[in-house]
């Protein structure tokens, strides 16, 4: 169908679900098809929620001393 999943971009994985979701909707694909692209969707939902994780683990916030001066950096929690 298209890129091997595992090495799409968040945006790449976005935009072929999309297309992948708007195939489902518009309901004019044979069964065995919807089971194929059903497949393909969760597999590219899993890839859309790896990215986003690494870029959570990316994302860091600025420590700071007493004195409010930055001393580092440590990741952020609860995103």
């Amino acid at each position: 169908m298209s890129d091997d999943i595992n090495e799409m971009s968040f945006e790449q994985a976005m935009a072929e679900l999309e297309r992948v979701v708007g195939q489902l909707e518009r309901g004019d694909v044979a069964l065995e098809e919807s089971i194929t692209l059903y497949d393909r969707g969760a597999k590219l939902r899993a890839r859309c929620e790896t990215k986003l994780k690494e870029a959570e683990e990316k994302v860091a916030a600025i420590t700071l001393d007493g004195g409010g001066t930055p001393v580092g950096t440590k990741p952020v929690e609860g995103l």
